[in-house]
């Protein structure tokens, strides 16, 4: 305003002189008034253009922010608790760091107990204390979808590790609610393969519950394990069981100090939330025993509590990478794109392993020279091509050639 206000005034200034003038400059005054009466009126655009585009910026941000605002994340646990290393430790720590960054509410709830009515009771209190983003992490969410999900029409639910049939071959998802699965067969065969290439013959595969999730992790193990044996030409074993629980108590930290101090068992594969805790507190009990972990890199953990060097690598999934992607894509107003589907994620990406939905950790596996980063790249290559195919058969033990598999059934 106080350049318009300027530029009027030279206008008048250039007309005054003008008007007292002589006749031969006339011209060339009231040329110079006309290109400064012009200057006045573009700079007059420009100010209310400038103007006009910082307030639609202005509002563009504030509608955004007040977007963002509306939404507010609540994470439910299932069996375990958010300190379970494992599963819900990692969805609970991927969602609160996604909120603290995008200045989100956010909160968790514990179920009273493992039932769908105590898990339904969750996603009700959570819908009453104004929650309308609702993530979830494992298969026993099922039914509880199936009762909340279009009674809650206005929440947006992500599942992890939910699939078609745990919520019913005839159920039709709702729109307002997105499922991920992941190829977990994958990255435990993976291991398996590193853990044989790595030296190891005499190995343990220690699941939580026979549960889809934890069954293709143990047979896509069991199939690693026997590819490199064969590959190598050498026979190995495989001592087959399942916890029946998602944690470690004295009875399986028993059975695991069996395997490591009577069979001989080289390195168990713990495969189920918190259960490795019984097979790395009997590993820290013969000297160069071994563990590999699941679900995220859980070298840190096992080897700051047990021991160093424990861990020789994990199976791991892309829980925090689902997470993030899909909480992006509801704050950006785009979750119409996902909803109603049951995604099943595994290897994008044959040349960058971190990329992968499923994968062993880069830092966290104890290359050697007999198999190095480098060999594990190539095999993910292959993998991903299809040179290598992997079953994903829950049904039966995968036929072996060079490996003995010794099945236990439950230990409790």
């Amino acid at each position: 305003m106080k350049k318009l206000l300027a530029l009027m005034l030279a206008a008048c200034m250039v007309v005054s002189l003008a008007a007292c003038g002589s006749s031969s400059s006339s011209s060339d005054t009231t040329a110079a008034a006309d290109e400064t009466t012009a200057a006045a009126a573009e700079t007059t655009g420009d100010e209310e253009t400038t103007a006009a585009g910082d307030e639609t910026a202005a509002a563009d941000e504030s509608q955004a922010a007040e977007a963002t605002g509306d939404y507010r994340i609540a994470m439910i646990t299932d069996y375990g608790d958010i300190t379970d290393q494992s599963f819900n430790q990692t969805t609970y720590e991927a969602c609160k760091a996604f909120c603290e960054e995008n200045g989100l509410d956010f909160t968790y709830y514990k179920p009273d107990g493992d039932s769908t009515a105590e898990r339904v009771a969750m996603v009700e209190k959570a819908a009453d204390e104004g929650y309308n983003v609702i993530v979830m992490p494992g298969y026993a969410f099922g039914e509880t979808i199936v009762e909340t999900a279009e009674t809650y029409s206005d929440i947006t639910f992500i599942a992890l590790d939910v699939a078609q049939s745990d919520l019913g071959d005839d159920y039709v998802i709702p729109s307002n609610v997105y499922c991920a699965v992941y190829q977990e067969e994958l990255s435990g065969y993976m291991a398996g393969y590193a853990a044989v290439k790595m030296g190891y013959t005499h190995l343990g595969f220690l699941g939580g519950m026979a549960v889809p999730a934890v069954i293709r992790y143990g047979y896509g193990f069991v199939q690693g394990v026997d590819t490199a044996a064969a590959e190598l030409g050498i026979e190995a074993t495989v001592e087959y069981v399942y916890g029946n629980q998602f944690y470690g108590d004295s009875d399986i930290t028993a059975y695991m100090d069996n395997w490591y101090q009577t069979l001989g068992v080289e390195v168990v594969f713990a495969c189920g939330g918190g259960i490795y805790s019984s097979a790395a507190e009997a590993a820290a009990k013969v000297d160069g025993a071994k563990v590999i972990g699941v679900d995220t890199d859980q070298q840190g953990i096992i080897d700051g509590t047990y021991g160093d060097g424990m861990t020789i690598t994990s199976a791991m999934k892309g829980l925090a990478a689902t997470v993030n992607s899909l909480l992006t894509e509801v704050i950006a107003g785009n979750f119409a794109s996902y909803g109603g589907q049951v995604d099943t994620l595994g290897l994008v990406n044959g040349d960058d392993p971190e990329s992968n939905y499923v994968q062993i950790p880069i830092e966290g596996t104890q290359w050697n020279d007999s198999f190095t980063e480098d060999d594990y790249k190539e095999l993910v290559s292959k993998m991903y091509s299809g040179e290598i195919t992997v079953s994903n058969d829950t049904e039966a033990m995968p036929e072996v050639s060079a490996t003995t598999v010794n099945e236990y059934g439950n230990i409790k």
